[in-house]
């Protein structure tokens, strides 16, 4: 069993987006038994997976305790795939874990989910914050999108600052370019800084998810993006092979 954390100090980096087209390869080309647990008070991923909204909002309930994750946990309409939805009670997960003062508080939650899966993709929030501390404590991958653009490589930068001054042992974090459009200088010039990172391109088929409520592969097979979902996923499967 593994967890694929999907992170970004940066907002607006495509982060939902990718946690969700990641968790269909996960489910459907590698017939793993996958959960999608949304951890963003955003709920796109949720939104994306038909994820229902709850008249009284429980997500940090279940992770404070008071309610058991298979009361959550829904299937989605992609076979293997279930969802463990975010709710805007996630607003104040930071200062449940800070007041908590457990650092291993997530994990203990993730051993108990990992009796029922192979894989689970976490779609964090953004920020570097006391939730996105235990998530990079406790995942076994972290992959982080980056626009192709200063401001977002410097995000990245400073997340691997902060990791450094920890001294901690966290998850290897695997940049992945994403909105790519080769046809921008700034976008071509940053690409070439790393050329050995993995790409997805910029794609209207990416933009119609949240209308249509599917990952892409669901709906547009030939898409480039889904052939470089598809390979990013290969390579994870790779990565975690050799751990």
């Amino acid at each position: 069993m593994a967890v694929i954390a999907i992170y970004s100090m940066k907002g607006g980096v495509g982060k939902s987006c990718t946690a969700v087209n990641l968790a269909w390869n996960s489910a459907t080309n590698s017939s793993r038994r996958t959960l999608v647990w949304d951890l963003d008070p955003q709920s796109a991923a949720s939104f994306i997976l038909n994820g229902d909204r709850h008249k009284n909002d429980r997500a940090q309930a279940m992770i404070g305790g008071d309610i058991k994750p298979a009361k959550l946990i829904k299937p989605t309409k992609i076979e293997n795939l279930d969802l463990l939805a975010a709710d805007v009670s996630l607003r104040g997960l930071d200062r449940f874990f800070f007041d908590l003062n457990k650092k291993k508080h997530l994990g203990k939650i993730l051993r108990e989910l990992k009796k029922d899966y192979d894989r689970i993709i976490l779609d964090c929030p953004p920020g570097l914050t006391e939730t996105s501390e235990q998530i990079l404590r406790n995942a076994d991958l972290v992959i982080v999108p980056v626009i192709p653009s200063p401001l977002s490589e410097r995000a990245l930068l400073d997340v691997q600052r902060f990791l450094d001054a920890k001294r901690r042992k966290h998850a290897p974090l695997l940049p992945v370019y994403n909105m790519v459009d080769r046809r921008r200088t700034i976008h071509k010039e940053t690409l070439a800084k790393n050329p050995k990172w993995p790409t997805i391109p910029m794609s209207s088929d990416v933009e119609r998810m949240t209308r249509i409520k599917r990952p892409v592969g669901e709906f547009a097979p030939h898409s480039p993006s889904v052939m470089a979902y598809d390979k990013i996923w290969r390579g994870i499967e790779r990565k975690l092979s050799k751990l």
